[in-house]
């Protein structure tokens, strides 16, 4: 008999995942039914898999798991989503909503328009910079200082000039003079499984349009390109005012829409903002 799974589909910036409320449901095998459930054709199809369960520090606790089964510490559209969730289904009592992950606890702060959840502000915390916490294994002879900003590096024959930055899992930003004309399948791989990120990295190719917007595409490790990640919209914009690029405020513009990220002067923590959204509820058979 084939298992029967109750799941959400929801967005934000176009970055879609199906969410799995383990209060109610479990799962107990979520590498192996990340990639099923994630198939764009013989699955629900997503970005990757979210479970929503019980926890000890927090109002809930979230597990992201990539369509390739692989488990991420954090995504920044990701968390807005799950906030929404539990704020809607009654998992939380408030508008502020902490939210235990890999990366460590996050605040949701949700936005509303006409009384309904449409989006959130997360706080993100600090960017991680020093290369062994990102991790970045670059020879100590290639790094000008204690963090790797502008640092040259040689993929597919070609040089390209990365800063590192981690939100809690690991970015390589490359400023680029277009964003439209990157052969992303082609490249993305490589940068993803460079022998410099141990870890692997999602690698992001951003145009700085202005001193308050930047285009960017994202190249996810695990789940390929995809229209968005919050994540690496805040990573761009902390390597954009590291390159004296912008100011500490901008708007990131992706495939899936924009998202507003500051990274405050004050406090050091980066603030992402954007959109929630619901897609359908749904059975899943496996």
């Amino acid at each position: 008999m084939r298992k029967r799974l109750r799941f959400a589909k929801m967005q934000g910036t176009g970055n879609d995942y199906v969410y799995v409320n383990c209060f109610e449901d479990r799962v107990d095998e979520p590498e192996a039914l990340a990639p099923r459930i994630s198939d764009r054709h013989f699955g629900v199809g997503s970005d990757g898999l979210v479970l929503i369960l019980p926890s000890r520090t927090a109002d809930v606790r979230m597990r992201m798991f990539n369509a390739d089964g692989t488990e991420a510490q954090m995504c920044g559209n990701a968390i807005r989503c799950v906030g929404k969730y539990v704020r809607e289904r009654g998992l939380a009592a408030n508008d502020i909503i902490c939210v235990e992950t890999v990366a460590g606890i996050k605040i949701v702060r949700l936005r509303r328009e006409g009384g309904e959840v449409t989006g959130a502000t997360v706080d993100m915390g600090e960017p991680e910079l020093t290369p062994a916490c990102i991790p970045v294994a670059v020879p100590e002879d290639a790094l000008a200082g204690a963090r790797v900003v502008g640092l040259p590096v040689e993929v597919d024959g070609r040089g390209y000039v990365i800063t590192a930055v981690s939100m809690g899992n690991p970015h390589a930003v490359v400023f680029v003079g277009g964003t439209d004309g990157i052969d992303l399948p082609h490249i993305g791989p490589l940068f993803e499984h460079h022998p410099y990120f141990p870890q692997r990295v999602n690698a992001e190719f951003a145009e700085v349009l202005s001193p308050v917007k930047i285009r960017m595409r994202v190249w996810e490790r695990g789940a390929g390109e995809t229209l968005a990640c919050g994540t690496g919209a805040c990573a761009a914009a902390v390597a954009a005012v590291l390159n004296g690029h912008t100011r500490r405020t901008v708007d990131v513009a992706l495939p899936g829409g924009i998202l507003h990220v500051n990274w405050n002067e004050s406090d050091g923590h980066v603030y992402m903002s954007g959109d929630a959204t619901s897609v359908f509820d749904g059975v899943y058979y496996y």
